[in-house]
Order: C-alpha cells, then structure tokens, then sequence
C-alpha cells in the first residue's frame, strides 16, 4: 500500500478512497489511532501535491474532521459527489443499500448515528478500540460467505443501473463494500465501477476520458 501511494501521482489525477481503508477509525477531538500510522502519514503527505478524495466505509466512516483539517483530504462519512474530466461521479462506500443480514443493516444504522457517535466519543480511546475489535469479527462475515458478499455485489450493480437510469446528471457511480470487483458501462460513456479489494491481487480501479477499467499494481 505504501508503495502505491507512492506511485499514485504517475498513475493518475487524483485518488479515490471508497472506504474501509483502515480496519477501524474513530478521530477524537485530540487523539487519531496509533494503529496503521504510516498509511495515515503517507495519505497526508500525498494529499500535498495530489488531490486526495475518501469516503467513509463501516470500518473507518468515523473520521470527523480530522481527514479535511488536519490532512488535506476531502472527506465525507457516506458520499461524494465530483468530477473527472467531464464526468459527474457519485461515490459512495456501498453499506446500507442492499444488505443481505439485517445485522449488517443495524450496524449500518450504528455507525451513522450521531447520538452514537458522541457516546462513543466518551469512551477512553483504548476501551473503543476493545470494542471496535471484538465487533470487527462480525463485520467480516462477508469474507467467510461468499454468497452474501456474490449477492450484495448484485444488488450494487442494480441499484447503480436504476441510479444512473433515474439521474441523467450522474455519470459514473463508484462503490466498495462487497470486495467484488465489477467494470459496467451501462450507457455510452456512462459506468459503474468497483475495484474490488486491494488485497486481493494489489488491484485498484481507473476512471478516465476512455472510460472504467481495473488494474493491478506491481
């Protein structure tokens, strides 16, 4: 990872985070977690010379404002909207659209929360990362199924097409969440993209003037 965010400014324009970069994420007033430290500083030191966009993901939507202030990173808890070239683009992380478990729904609900968010807020920092950690385990249910993860993926690429269909100003929609990889143009010039999981296979996912595609990174 630290060598792609190295190469990302001979790669392309700019980066899109769709979430879930961090395993967990909660930004205190005072304190950001000690735990993958270097990806942190290596996203703040790209975002000096390369616009740098993240959505947040069930893992890391926490990141307050830590992500736009302190690091130069455009951030939103659940979607953004821009441009690429001529492009409109709708990207949001995924989560809460077509969960297969209505646990997966609930925690969804959780994690968007405001009133959840300031009582967590309350917690010492090391008892939210106990419990972020034993939560951790259900939120990879998925990854141990793969038919619910197959389904979702379904349902993304559904809800894309009817969001494309019924909003002629949005041209590309970019998801995660399901870490099933999916390139569709589902009009002239207009796509769908989700490049799937970084770990599986170093690959990421490129918008440009041709159009979507995935790639791997060697």
């Amino acid at each position: 990872m630290l060598a792609f965010l190295d190469a990302v400014p001979t790669l392309g324009d700019s980066l899109l985070l769709a979430g879930d970069i961090f395993d967990y994420w909660f930004s205190y007033r005072r304190l950001i977690p000690r735990r993958n430290f270097r990806v942190t500083a290596a996203l703040t030191h790209l975002a000096r010379t390369t616009p740098v966009l993240m959505i947040g993901g069930n893992h890391d939507r926490w990141g307050d404002s830590f992500w736009e202030h302190e690091a130069g990173i455009r951030f939103h808890p659940h979607e953004l909207r821009f441009q690429v070239g001529q492009r409109r683009v709708l990207a949001l992380h995924g989560d809460g659209i077509h969960e297969e478990r209505w646990s997966a729904t609930v925690m969804h609900r959780l994690t968007s929360s405001p009133m959840v968010i300031g009582a967590y807020r309350m917690l010492h920092p090391d008892l939210g990362f106990r419990i972020a950690d034993r939560m951790g385990h259900s939120l990879g249910y998925g990854e141990a199924h793969p038919e619910v993860l197959n389904a979702a993926a379904s349902r993304q690429v559904e809800w894309a097409k009817a969001k494309l269909s019924a909003n002629p100003a949005i041209d590309a929609v970019i998801m995660g969440h399901t870490h099933r990889a999916a390139v569709l143009e589902v009009d002239p010039g207009r796509w769908y993209l989700n490049p799937g999981a970084w770990s599986d296979g170093l690959r990421y996912g490129v918008l440009g003037d041709a159009g979507a595609e995935t790639r791997t990174f060697e």
